[in-house]
């Protein structure tokens, strides 16, 4: 069936303000179609098939008067408490046992039947026996009282788990406050104990540096002192040896000079030479000489001792200074 077909028909049902759609074996609520009505202030659904209400139900908020007896309804919305123009209600012989909590909103409600369903007890205390229409407002009057009650109860309740949850919300943040403010000085500790030791760090490079500075001085001194000493020590040792050895050079050259003067007379005089004319001033210097010599003797010995005595010192001195 078309939606059109169900807007002809629930027209088709419509007379004044009241939709009669009892004994249509309906399973679900046209809520729909019902919402195009405004004007039809009373719905009729008594004896039908119905099990539950849909949640857009409770948008139908020009309903004056409701009436669902003889269905199946095991429970209501939980927002009926929207219908705010809901004056009479009848739920005979259904299978409720509570009803929603907003059901304390409905306060323009006057009637109310709730008889042959399977209250809970308190609910079925304040409903009463709904046998007459005196006893189903009162029930509309004790129902919205018990159910006001719950409502205080659910809003106490509900006050005080977001009391909990606030307290709760609270002590997270007083402990996250905590917690970061012992990071933060658990880090400022770190940080000052890192300082430190960069400070003991500079402080001993500084030392060791001042320290090698200090070292290197004093081994500088000690090189500078050392040098002094041993350039004086060379002064002084080697302040005789250019007239040693001045003298061992005269020394020698004059043993040179004897050397060549005698070859040159044995030479003169042992070899055919000595008839040569460049012999014969050799030989007669050499026979003066000789001559002389022999005039001489005393002090041709004395000469030679004091050349022993020259040459001994020489040697003796030329000893020490290899030593």
């Amino acid at each position: 069936m078309s939606k059109n077909s169900k807007v002809l028909n629930l027209k088709d049902k419509i007379s004044g303000n009241e939709v009669d759609l009892s004994l249509c074996n309906l399973t679900e609520v046209p809520v729909r179609e019902l919402a195009l009505f405004t004007k039809a202030t009373f719905v009729d659904l008594s004896c039908n098939n119905i099990t539950s209400l849909p949640p857009e139900f409770c948008n139908l908020t020009h309903l004056v008067k409701v009436d669902l007896s003889k269905n199946q309804l095991t429970c209501l919305p939980e927002d009926v408490g929207n219908l705010v123009n809901l004056q009479h209600l009848d739920l005979y012989n259904n299978k409720l046992t509570v009803l929603p909590v907003s059901f304390s909103q409905l306060k323009s409600l006057k009637w109310l039947d709730l008889k042959d369903n399977p209250l809970e007890a308190d609910l079925a205390k304040a409903a009463g026996d709904c046998l007459d229409e005196k006893q189903c407002k009162q029930c509309a009057f004790k129902v919205l009282q018990h159910m006001n009650g719950l409502q205080d109860e659910v809003d106490r309740a509900r006050e005080k788990r977001l009391l909990r949850e606030k307290e709760l919300e609270r002590k997270r943040e007083m402990k996250q406050r905590e917690r970061e403010a012992r990071d933060k000085e658990a880090r400022k500790q770190e940080k000052a104990e890192e300082k430190e030791k960069r400070r003991r760090e500079y402080n001993a490079q500084m030392a060791a540096a001042a320290a090698r500075e200090q070292q290197k001085k004093k081994s500088e001194e000690k090189k500078k002192k050392n040098g002094q000493a041993a350039d004086k020590k060379v002064v002084v040792e080697l302040a005789p040896k250019p007239r040693r050895s001045l003298i061992g050079l005269m020394f020698k050259l004059l043993l040179l000079l004897l050397l060549g003067l005698a070859g040159v007379a044995a030479t003169c005089r042992l070899t055919d030479l000595q008839k040569e004319p460049a012999c014969v001033p050799v030989n007669i210097f050499v026979d003066d000489s000789l001559s002389w010599a022999k005039e001489q003797e005393g002090v041709v010995r004395q000469l030679v001792q004091n050349l022993s005595s020259a040459a001994k010192e020489f040697l003796e001195s030329t000893q020490t200074s290899k030593n």
